[in-house]
């Protein structure tokens, strides 16, 4: 159950059967040689709407932009300042709980998010416990980043060994091929394997370090029957995951 597709009516109506809703959010940046520019916003969608269609949930619009500062020495990288995303994220869940919802699982497909998103969720328990919007005070949010079960991340070892990476993965990429076979990349890759992690500041120590974008990664070995695998993996989990938030006292 789409959020934009519906109409105000049909989202009353489920609020009297279930307070509970799901956030997709990613981000546009750089994913390497072969990887799309919105594979975060890729990802968290599509597993979102498994989740939803699993559990009966409604899934809001994704969030498609994130904090990807880092990725801007790439063309077609779009960013938010931490400050903007932490802003516009409070602005989206206060407007859910002024509707009567009480848990938002967000769904994220992006390591750069995750800070901003847990200070949002403090925004807002803040803004509560001073008593300053009460209208939060029942709201509950939560976040799953897609890959972040035991479940998917056996499944990784399993596909891809070391050689997974920690940005545009293997993983991520296969996920993105199965959700736009369309659009998939054939691309030699030299090395193939990618340097590992050895940190990084801002956008042209992260261009210095990881010239075409990859860190650690064999995106090369992605294959869209990969990424369904990791898809129902994710779906499954987090569905589960997400049950058991509602059922929360």
């Amino acid at each position: 159950m789409l959020l934009e597709r519906c109409t105000w009516q049909e989202v009353e109506d489920y609020l009297e059967e279930s307070k509970g809703i799901l956030l997709p959010v990613g981000s546009t940046e750089q994913h390497g040689p072969n990887g799309l520019i919105g594979t975060d916003a890729i990802c968290a969608e599509l597993v979102a709407r498994g989740v939803g269609e699993a559990t009966g949930a409604i899934v809001a619009p994704t969030l498609n932009f994130g904090m990807a500062q880092h990725h801007m020495a790439f063309r077609g990288t779009m960013t938010l300042r931490p400050q903007t995303l932490l802003a516009v994220l409070v602005d989206l869940l206060n407007s859910l709980a002024q509707h009567g919802f009480e848990r938002c699982l967000v769904i994220n497909g992006h390591g750069g998010n995750m800070a901003t998103i847990m200070a949002a969720f403090s925004e807002l328990h803040a803004a509560a416990s001073l008593h300053v919007e009460n209208r939060t005070s029942r709201l509950r949010c939560r976040m799953r980043n897609w890959w972040g079960s035991p479940a998917v991340a056996e499944l990784q070892r399993e596909l891809f060994g070391d050689r997974d990476g920690s940005h545009a993965t293997a993983s991520e990429i296969s996920l993105a091929q199965y959700a736009c076979p369309e659009s998939i990349k054939q691309v030699t890759m030299s090395p193939p394997l990618a340097p590992p992690s050895s940190g990084f500041t801002d956008a042209a120590d992260f261009r210095r370090r990881y010239p075409d974008g990859r860190i650690g990664s064999d995106p090369s070995l992605a294959d869209p029957a990969h990424g369904e695998r990791l898809y129902d993996a994710a779906v499954a989990a987090l569905s589960e995951d997400y049950r058991k938030f509602l059922a929360e006292p």
